[in-house]
C-alpha cells in the first residue's frame, strides 16, 4: 500500500488510528511504502520528528524516477499535482492501493488509467472501518 501524506501526519502526530492500521499492517505482512515527494510535504523539523524519522525506517520511500510518466498523467488529467501524480504512478507501477486524505485528487488522477488503476482508499478511515486491501 502506498501512504500519503495524511498517514505520515498522523504517524508523526501519533494517532490512534495510524497505529491500529500499522499493527493490522504488520499482522497481515502488507508492504507498506510511499515516496520522496511524499516525506518533502510533511518533513519540516527532523529533531522534533522522531516518531517519523523512526516510521520511515521501516517502509520501503520509492524516488521520483519517472518523470515524463508522471508529466503524461497530469496532463491526460488535466491536473498540475506532481505529488499526487506520482503517488498514483507508484501505485500503478508496484500493483499497490494507495491510502490518502486526498481521494478526490487522486481519484481524477487514477481515473485516466481505466481498468488498471490503483484503488484508492480514504484516510483517516471512517470510525471502526480499517482500510487495509490492495
Amino acid at each position: 500500500m502506498i501512504l500519503d501524506a495524511g498517514f505520515l501526519v498522523s504517524i508523526d502526530r501519533s494517532d490512534r488510528a495510524a497505529h491500529e492500521f500499522l499493527t493490522a499492517a504488520r499482522s497481515r505482512a502488507a508492504v507498506l511504502r510511499t515516496t520522496d515527494p511524499v516525506v518533502a510535504q510533511v518533513w519540516r523539523d527532523g529533531p522534533r520528528q522522531a516518531r517519523l524519522a523512526a516510521f520511515l525506517k521501516s517502509v520501503e520511500t520509492v524516488p521520483l524516477d519517472d518523470g515524463r510518466f508522471v508529466g503524461q498523467l497530469l496532463a491526460a488529467s488535466k491536473t498540475s499535482d506532481v505529488v499526487d501524480a506520482h503517488v498514483v504512478a507508484v501505485a500503478l507501477r508496484a500493483g499497490d492501493s494507495i491510502l490518502t486524505g486526498d481521494v478526490d485528487d487522486l481519484a481524477k488522477i487514477a481515473a485516466t488509467l481505466g481498468p488498471s488503476a490503483p484503488k484508492i482508499h480514504s484516510w483517516p478511515p471512517l470510525l471502526g472501518v480499517r482500510t487495509l486491501s490492495h
